[in-house]
């Protein structure tokens, strides 16, 4: 596969996964996840989490990736590249699994003693995309063996967090988010 149609596969292949996130922070609210619950003297994921951002996060994913899915032949064929479809594993898995890496990066980072919106580098950038290429590797083995090759991966894992950085900062500038990370 040429590099630009690894790089249009690669951030293709993770609409569904980029966007749980921001919806869960323009829904948000509602009773957090861990329902006010410590551990070691931390709280395990804090008010940030909540089941309606994370309810509302997979449900954009998977809305989005079934308009993908309806999408990728002419949107392919008008950028020259075979853009993959998502069956509806993929299309849960992708969403579902951004949004449990997060938790996952979130529960970690209050046992480090951080605070809500404290920045981790590296973790806050690769947590979603992780989470979302080993849940897909779970639910969806068949497509993530065909999508998800050792070069759509590693480009996803370079790419990610140059996106991340600049949306944030972007969602920042617009004052969407209160910290630029």
């Amino acid at each position: 596969m040429e590099p630009l149609a690894v790089l249009a596969t690669a951030i293709w292949a993770m609409l569904p996964a980029y966007i749980p996130n921001n919806v869960a922070v323009l829904v948000g609210g509602g009773p957090p996840i861990d329902g006010g619950r410590t551990w070691r003297g931390h709280r395990v994921l804090g008010d940030g989490k909540t089941w309606r951002g994370t309810i509302a996060g997979v449900l954009a994913g998977v809305a989005l990736a079934l308009v993908l899915d309806r999408g990728h032949p002419w949107v392919g064929e008008l950028i020259g590249a075979a853009l993959p479809g998502f069956p509806m594993a993929a299309a849960v898995a992708l969403p579902a699994g951004a949004m449990l890496g997060d938790i996952a990066a979130s529960a970690v980072k209050r046992q480090l003693g951080r605070e809500r919106g404290a920045s981790l580098p590296g973790l806050d950038q690769l947590d979603f995309a992780v989470g979302a290429l080993v849940v897909a590797w779970l639910l969806a083995p068949g497509w993530a063996a065909t999508v998800l090759t050792p070069a759509v991966v590693v480009t996803i894992l370079v790419v990610t967090p140059i996106l991340h950085v600049g949306t944030n900062a972007l969602a920042y500038a617009l004052g969407l988010k209160d910290v630029p990370w």
